[in-house]
């Protein structure tokens, strides 16, 4: 323990230094470290999903820094320190808790979300939606996800996950049909609508659909690429190969997976 809280501490201390003496990080404000923190974001969510832990302690650091960083400039401001961070999701985590830091008895994790959803609307004195807290800026797909879990959380749900299969059914006939009539913004809209059924299956079968694409994305990248540098080798033009011989090697690809 007294290793780790020596490092954060030496960590608080080269901010300070940072924001002193460095040129670059003393012009730097929330607004301008907000995209870079997104995108540190999406780095530690690739090294997740490539199991690389070595990458993972790295992604964490540079999460780290940013998390500092913050508050420093709050600090600055004469808003907020990394004390009062740090306090406010301590205090957070243990309201949230009542069946580890209280005497609430649970039988299941799913009982532990609905009671961190419940007592959550009743923070800011009763007043808080179910929905608050879902920021705007977030992916579509990730925001869809969220939303779902958001209402699972108050009993908004399924009795049996399998029934969300007749809903995923209802929006693919829904959607067969506007494609018949042609009408592109009812077709985007009955896109979105079967997106979404699709997503709350997924979370109905403890599957994350955004790791579950992203899975997908790579393992395409990973044949066409194959496909593309197979067609090289003999000399060959991608746009001029038929069809059918792109299938025999995308299938050879499958094949040495």
């Amino acid at each position: 323990m007294q290793r780790k809280i020596e490092a954060f501490e030496r960590l608080l201390e080269i901010m300070d230094r940072l924001r002193e003496e460095c040129p670059w990080d003393k012009k730097q404000t929330l607004e301008s470290l907000r995209k870079l923190t997104i995108e540190e974001t999406y780095e530690l969510g690739d090294a997740i999903l490539q199991g690389d832990l070595q990458e993972i302690k790295k992604e964490l650091g540079d999460l780290m820094l940013h998390i500092v960083f913050y508050a420093k400039i709050g600090s600055e401001k004469g808003e907020f320190d990394m004390g009062d961070v740090l306090e406010g999701i301590n205090e957070k985590l243990v309201y949230r808790h009542p069946h580890i830091f209280g005497d609430v008895i649970v039988n299941d994790a799913q009982e532990v979300l609905e009671n961190w959803e419940s007592l959550k609307l009743k923070e800011k004195g009763g007043n808080k939606r179910v929905l608050e807290g879902v920021p705007a800026a977030m992916p579509a797909l990730v925001k869809a996800n969220r939303i779902q879990e958001k209402a699972s959380g108050v009993g908004f749900d399924w009795e049996y996950r399998e029934q969300v299969w007749d809903k995923v059914k209802e929006e693919i006939n829904e959607l067969s049909h506007e494609i018949k009539e042609v009408e592109k913004d009812k077709i985007e809209a009955e896109f979105g609508d079967l997106f979404f059924a699709m997503v709350n299956a997924a979370r109905l079968y403890g599957v994350d659909p955004e790791a579950a694409l992203e899975r997908t994305n790579l393992k395409f990248i990973k044949r066409f690429n194959y496909l593309e540098s197979e067609t090289l080798q003999k000399g060959k033009d991608l746009k001029a190969m038929p069809l059918e011989e792109m299938d025999k090697i995308w299938d050879k690809a499958k094949g040495e997976e």
